[in-house]
């Protein structure tokens, strides 16, 4: 029997730990609902002023299901889960990566409550957010906002 939803997106994100066990406990130990791992092996993950973000994330639901994206209301930031190798490479007012050698917090696929969450979370698929259709939604996202948004 396959595993689906939840315990796929479960594991799928777990994969990307150097113990995926070791992450799973973490998971179920932390009262919040958060580990951390390491970007760079299975994704990285572009992070976007809200601002921009939030537009840029209406422009993509026009598309086919894009990638998981996580929100931290502390920062008010949108970290889209693309390619491995995509942060390295990317260049844009406002954007940071989190690629190789970097940690990311990262929520259990059904958290729920307050701090950080997921606005699309992983279903387990691998699916992530294509950089192209990324960088054209910010692009649009930014001229319906009347230029670059500066991030503080």
């Amino acid at each position: 029997m396959q595993s689906t939803g939840p315990t796929r997106a479960v594991a799928w994100l777990a994969a990307a730990a150097p113990d995926p066990d070791a992450c799973r406990r973490e998971w179920q130990r932390s009262g919040a609902g958060v580990t951390l791992l390491p970007a760079g092996r299975l994704w990285d993950v572009l992070l976007v002023p809200g601002s921009l973000g939030r537009p840029a994330l209406q422009v993509m639901e026009r598309l086919p299901r894009g990638g998981p994206v996580l929100w931290d209301p502390g920062d008010d930031s949108l970290g889209f889960l693309v390619p491995a190798g995509t942060a390295a490479h990317w260049v844009g007012t406002g954007v940071r990566g989190a690629g190789a050698g970097s940690w990311v917090a990262v929520p259990h696929p059904e958290r729920r409550g307050p701090g950080l969450r997921w606005l699309l979370a992983p279903d387990g698929s691998g699916r992530l957010t294509d950089p192209v259709v990324l960088e054209l939604a910010l692009h649009e996202a930014a001229g319906r906002l009347g230029g670059p948004v500066e991030h503080p």
